[in-house]
């Protein structure tokens, strides 16, 4: 790598343009691996932070709460504590160059914090297979003139129409408004019911097949496992070389995404009505009184935490491939400022064509605007067959739609593959990519049954939520107050060099007290109004909620576990233990020994151990006798 443009310690060398042709041409870390170039490091960060919730979730925050002020409140929670963690992930990913196992070698005792990462990465990683496999089934399914959930066909029931139904008291008959004579019926008698759209029953009928619970499993939907299959197939061809595979991917998984919601928003915007959705969304009719409520803050800084992919392990993988002394300051600051951007470009696309749709139907845009899945693969499957050439847009969008998902599936299955190869150098990258796949595919085929959907509701309530916060505060306290707020930043101007006193205050602040604050509110909260959701409404058997809970608790519980365990293999009373297994161990340092510098040399490894030895032989009482 060339200069970095800051400044570096002295004793820390670095690779100039000077170097020799083979440093420059080849890895860092030949041992290890580092990324082909600065470029594909960074799509593949972009690829991670923009997600799904992106593109379905942020849009409906938005609507839900009041439009410019929830972007406002977005991006007061990404400078607050959305960027402080990115940049903290990064930088003990970076320096250490481990998985998010390893890294707690800083602080030993804290390690399970790094097994709960991984154990998230790979429950989302199961479920979020699943998602892109629904992507990917609109895809070949948008491949038709018109798109099959056009008008209702031969799978929808009674209850499927464009339009509302209505049910005559007096003679009984349940008819269409357009094919209602009201000189029989008069209008006291008129009972109008809601339908479903075409949309709304292709999604549940033939994508879904979804039966009445989740305790009716029934079969397994075919066409979904099989697209199932080509998705895991299709990532693990992708990882088959690790980073060096997946980044050449990144150049086109990561910029495609791009151009269709630009493609999308320039259509979008062209359409009749399209001005009533970004009234809605961002414009006239945005509520900055909505700033006074607390929910509102609430859900900012959590879909800041989510679409940012906040203590999943992702970023400390991804940036452990890094190169020693990459600037990964600038690099976080980018991408969550990209990250959040994507946010809003997307919520743009979406409204505009949503503001037609109300525009179409008549109805307060209010009545086509939903949450999650109901948001991609209903309301707006239905609105893009409203469009000219409704078929070329539903390619697009879904085609975009499964690209964003296989970015974050490229990463979580990376984390995994990552943590196991760090665990045993040995390994071959290939068959830990394509085994973690084919794990992948096998869990999933449980959701992708009947009652899939609501196992997969099930599982990203109780993973996507308060159990991401415990393990970005641990990180927070484990780094910031156990290993200690100035040996960490010794540890970034090994890499960064020299920073002044008042480029570390805000950050000492945000880690210390801003960030650590916001997330123990949000837990709070979110504990406090916790409710596990069930799919389509209702209340979940109590056997389904206990397991919902045990798996939150699955992640969090070898905290403890890991945490006995060291405590029980260490040596000494209870004291030194804690106090052994809160100091780092000899382990933790950069990877190559020319990053190492007089700090971890052997040598200041041995004035370590000696200062920890004078001080705790200087804290042991004195006892004079009688």
């Amino acid at each position: 790598m060339g200069k970095t443009g800051i400044d570096t310690p002295k004793d820390e060398p670095i690779l100039t343009d000077q170097d020799p042709p083979e440093a420059e041409a080849g890895d860092e870390n030949p041992e290890r691996g580092n990324w082909t170039n600065k470029t594909e490091y960074m799509l593949s960060l972009t690829g991670y932070a923009i997600g799904l919730g992106n593109v379905w979730r942020f849009p409906y925050l938005a609507y839900k709460h009041g439009g410019g002020a929830f972007v406002i409140a977005y991006f007061i929670m990404l400078a607050l504590f959305g960027i402080p963690l990115y940049f903290l992930e990064s930088a003990i990913g970076q320096f250490s160059s481990q998985g998010p196992v390893n890294v707690w070698r800083a602080v030993p005792l804290l390690q399970g914090v790094g097994v709960g990462m991984i154990i998230v990465a790979s429950l989302i990683a199961i479920y979020y297979n699943v998602i892109v496999s629904y992507g990917l089934f609109y895809l070949f399914s948008s491949f038709q003139s018109p798109v099959p959930w056009y008008t209702c066909q031969s799978w929808g029931d009674n209850n499927c129409s464009d339009t509302s139904l209505v049910y005559c008291n007096s003679s009984g008959a349940l008819v269409a408004n357009s094919t209602l004579d009201n000189t029989t019926c008069a209008s006291s008698d008129q009972i109008k019911l809601r339908a479903q759209s075409p949309s709304e029953q292709y999604w549940d009928h033939v994508a879904l097949q979804r039966s009445g619970s989740i305790e009716e499993t029934g079969s397994i939907v075919w066409h979904l496992a099989l697209c199932l299959l080509l998705n895991s197939i299709l990532v693990g061809a992708a990882l088959i070389k690790g980073i060096k595979s997946s980044g050449k991917v990144m150049y086109f998984t990561s910029v495609f995404p791009y151009v269709v919601l630009v493609i999308l928003l320039i259509r979008g915007a062209t359409l009749e009505g399209a001005k009533y959705g970004i009234d809605f969304y961002i414009g006239a009719q945005s509520n900055l009184t909505k700033l006074a409520e607390a929910e509102v803050w609430k859900d900012a800084a959590t879909q800041t935490a989510f679409s940012l992919s906040i203590a999943c392990g992702g970023l400390v993988t991804l940036a452990s491939y890094g190169k020693f002394h990459n600037n990964m300051f600038i690099d976080s600051v980018t991408i969550c400022i990209i990250s959040h951007a994507m946010s809003i470009l997307a919520g743009f696309a979406i409204f505009s064509i949503l503001g037609h749709m109300s525009y179409i139907y008549q109805v307060p845009i209010g009545e086509v605007v939903k949450d999650g899945f109901g948001l991609a693969f209903i309301a707006y499957a239905e609105a893009l067959t409203k469009l000219p050439v409704s078929t070329l847009w539903s390619i697009l969008f879904f085609f975009m739609i499964f690209i964003i998902g296989l970015d974050s599936q490229f990463a979580l299955i990376e984390v995994v593959s990552t943590s196991i190869a760090d665990a045993f150098p040995k390994s071959k990258r290939r068959y830990l990519s394509g085994g973690c796949s084919c794990v992948c595919f096998l869990l999933g085929l449980p959701l992708v049954t009947k009652a899939g959907i609501y196992w997969l509701t099930l599982m990203d309530a109780c993973i996507g939520n308060w159990v991401l916060i415990i393990l970005a505060l641990m990180e927070i306290i484990g780094f910031c107050y156990v290993y200690g707020m100035s040996r960490l930043i010794e540890d970034i101007e090994m890499m960064l060099g020299k920073k002044s006193f008042w480029f570390w205050l805000w950050w000492r602040a945000c880690w210390s007290v801003i960030s650590p604050c916001i997330l123990l509110a949000i837990l709070v909260w979110s504990l406090k109004s916790e409710k596990l959701p069930n799919y389509g409404g209702g209340n979940l058997p109590a056997w389904a909620e206990a397991l919902g809970w045990g798996i939150s608790a699955l992640p969090l519980i070898w905290i403890l576990i890991i945490a006995v365990y060291k405590l029980g293999r260490a040596e000494g009373n209870l004291w030194k233990r804690l106090k052994s297994l809160c100091a780092p161990s000899e382990e933790w340092r950069p990877f190559l020994d020319i990053h190492r510098g007089e700090r971890y040399s052997e040598k200041g490894c041995q004035k370590r151990k000696q200062k920890a030895a004078d001080s705790e032989q200087m804290s042991m009482p004195v006892f004079t006798g009688l």
